[in-house]
């Protein structure tokens, strides 16, 4: 079963760069904003439509290739263009970034006056690992991966804070460096953190440790929220475990049925904690 959680957060650039730097640069940052009944994004102090178009996966990571294909984009009209940014171009070597890239797709964005939405490929795309940098895919121990059917396949594990946390900091240097180079021009919208995340080709991570989290009790944190929240819960998750009992500690299997309908709604979970992580160290 295929899960995709896209997990997008508004960048907050601003740099300490003085008081009146820091909230001129505040006044007009991305954000996202409540305006009656609807949630507008904020650019510059003006709500922002993005007519948008995204790019495939690789075709930015190549300056050369992109350079004539912005001018396309810009006349077809669009403002903002979707970005793939992976994690092996970025940090190459361990604890060494090139931020090049980076700032190439930024000089050639604003040479047609377009915005720019990041995709952090890094972990996961597309359900695969295939962006992540060559050493963390050489080193299988330290970075383990999903096990499926017995094998391990090119999946990274969600249950390994190593690899989450290697992911983390090359996404908080990214961060750090938009702040740095964007913060007054605001050619970066937003962030996609991660992309299409989900195991491919079985319902769940079945590797020792996946094992022992599943046969472990769910998480209070989301026992509570589904209490909290109940009314307002996705009707399928609701129903699932309603039928259930609607029980508020056991564990996955006991509170949401020994079926893949279980195993799919604890590998959002745990994915979800993951990119979250992420996210916020971003």
């Amino acid at each position: 079963m295929r899960l995709r959680i896209f997990a997008l957060a508004s960048i907050f650039l601003f740099a300490g760069l003085g008081v009146n730097d820091l909230h001129a640069q505040e006044a007009g940052r991305p954000h996202l904003e409540k305006r009656g009944v609807t949630t507008q994004l904020v650019v510059d102090g003006k709500p922002f439509l993005m007519l948008a178009g995204e790019l495939h996966n690789s075709s930015s990571s190549s300056l050369e290739y992109m350079k004539p294909e912005w001018p396309k984009l810009a006349a077809i009209p669009l403002n903002t263009v979707l970005t793939p940014l992976s994690w092996e171009l970025v940090e190459p070597t361990e604890g060494t970034f090139d931020f090049t890239l980076i700032d190439g797709l930024l000089a050639q964005a604003r040479e047609q006056h377009l915005h720019v939405v990041f995709l952090w490929l890094a972990s996961w795309k597309n359900g695969m690992s295939s962006y992540d940098p060559v050493w963390v895919k050489r080193d299988t121990h330290r970075f383990p991966r999903a096990v499926e059917n017995g094998n391990e396949v090119n999946i990274l594990s969600t249950f390994d804070d190593a690899t989450r946390d290697a992911d983390a900091r090359a996404f908080a240097a990214v961060m750090k460096h938009l702040r740095e180079v964007d913060g007054r021009d605001h050619t970066v919208l937003m962030m996609q953190v991660e992309n299409e995340v989900g195991v491919l080709g079985d319902t769940r991570d079945h590797s020792a440790v996946a094992n022992k989290a599943f046969e472990g009790a769910v998480p209070e944190e989301l026992t509570s929220y589904l209490k909290a929240h109940r009314d307002s819960l996705n009707p399928e998750l609701r129903e699932l475990w309603e039928k259930n009992g609607e029980k508020t500690a056991g564990t996955w299997a006991q509170v949401f049925g020994d079926t893949s309908r279980a195993d799919e709604i604890f590998m959002a979970w745990h994915y979800a904690r993951y990119v979250q992580a992420v996210t916020a160290r971003g």
